[in-house]
């Protein structure tokens, strides 16, 4: 069998999906190599996994997107850290691949200079995206600032006018740093976004319709394969199963942005609810005061158990967290605070599965009033559920890929 090399930026959030297509394809017989964040390596190699860490000095340069006033300024600045990144994940992709030497190389949507490299050597390479990137498609409205599909003329004139003042002025921004980037690797320069993302033979992305919007022109390149929810194997804490009043799982980034509010809204508005709250801030835990009895404050613990006994999951709209909810049949609220996060809640929306709140609005009594809503929308995560497994998941992701080393 093949020898496969993934590659991964600085996030769980990015790596925890891909975990799931390396094991159906290390279940297939391929040898499978993975570079990641460096406190995950000991988690891969007890799955199987051949891991290394990426370049330390990757993970030095953080998000700081939190900081900004809009949403063009916010997405500005995940593009200034990619481009920063790129510098070194290129060179340490080269040096993993020389290494290795694989037959097909996986690269992370977010590690620019490893696609780069990638395509530089030359052989088959694939991407793996884990949210909706931001490739334009008919009747779909510019990536960024969350604006629901509009149909017909109107539809059509409105995302021609936008897409330029959107997406025109991220690629003025964008296009000299990436440019730098695939010169320095002897790649050939681009002159759009959309020719950036789509220069792999082939990108998976892991989500797909009801959820995520029609895209009849993105094949065959881009290839929806629903959201591929996964977490370390883990034992549930025994209150977990404790019988007693269904969940609300709240979540917050694994990347820190600045989003302790959510949190201290469900602490403040969910109190005494017929629900067992439990909140999970995997970036770090504040102080929030004394916490009302139904309401648990965790770093870190496995959704997956928590999900299957929960009747709403709060969100920041980080789509590993989302798509994981409804995934487990979940309906939503999404309260988006920056990144890709506005993209995610207009889908949640989109597919019927859940309320977007937004940051701006966000007190403990209209959360509580979005958990309540949303607690009726079960039947949209069932469909979203539904959709993701039609669309065929891990295996196949590990079709697609096999299919370019055949």
């Amino acid at each position: 069998m093949s020898r496969i090399l993934a590659y991964t930026s600085p996030a769980i959030g990015h790596l925890f999906p891909m975990v799931r297509l390396l094991l159906e394809l290390k279940r297939r017989g391929h040898e499978v190599h993975v570079r990641t964040l460096a406190d995950q390596v000991d988690l891969m190699r007890g799955l199987g996994l051949a891991a290394a860490p990426i370049d330390a000095r990757i993970e030095a340069i953080g998000h700081h997107d939190f900081g900004a006033w809009n949403t063009l300024e916010a997405l500005s600045a995940s593009v200034d850290v990619f481009v920063r990144r790129a510098a070194v994940d290129g060179g340490d992709l080269a040096t993993a691949a020389a290494s290795i030497r694989p037959d097909l190389t996986i690269v992370d949507f977010n590690s620019w200079g490893a696609r780069a490299a990638a395509q530089a050597r030359g052989g088959p390479w694939a991407v793996f995206c884990p949210y909706t990137p931001p490739v334009a498609s008919s009747g779909t409205p510019p990536f960024g600032p969350g604006l629901p599909p509009l149909a017909g003329p109107v539809g059509l004139l409105r995302d021609r006018l936008l897409r330029p003042l959107i997406m025109g002025q991220l690629e003025k921004r964008f296009l000299p740093g990436i440019n730098a980037v695939l010169a320095a690797n002897g790649v050939p320069t681009v002159t759009s976004a959309d020719q950036f993302f789509r220069s792999a033979p082939l990108t998976l992305v892991a989500t797909s319709e009801p959820f995520e919007y029609p895209h009849p022109d993105w094949a065959p390149d881009l290839r929806l394969i629903g959201a591929l929810p996964w977490e370390p194997p883990a034992e549930a804490p025994e209150w977990v199963e404790e019988p007693g009043a269904p969940f609300v799982l709240v979540t917050t980034s694994s990347e820190y942005q600045a989003d302790e509010a959510l949190a201290r809204a469900a602490v403040e508005g969910l109190a005494g609810e017929p629900y067992r709250v439990v909140a999970t801030m995997p970036a770090g835990v504040p102080d929030l005061g004394p916490l009302p009895p139904n309401i648990r404050v965790e770093r870190f613990i496995p959704h997956g158990p928590v999900l299957a006994r929960s009747a709403v999951a709060v969100t920041h709209g980080g789509m590993g967290a989302t798509q994981k909810a409804l995934a487990a049949g979940v309906p939503c609220v999404v309260v988006p605070f920056g990144r890709d996060q506005l993209e995610v809640a207009a889908r949640v929306r989109h597919a019927e599965a859940g309320i977007r709140l937004p940051k701006g609005k966000l007190t403990p009594s209209r959360l509580r009033e979005a958990v309540h809503r949303a607690a009726g929308m079960a039947e949209g995560a069932r469909r979203t559920a539904a959709g993701y497994r039609a669309a065929g998941g891990a295996a196949a992701g590990a079709r697609a890929v096999e299919a370019l080393i055949a």
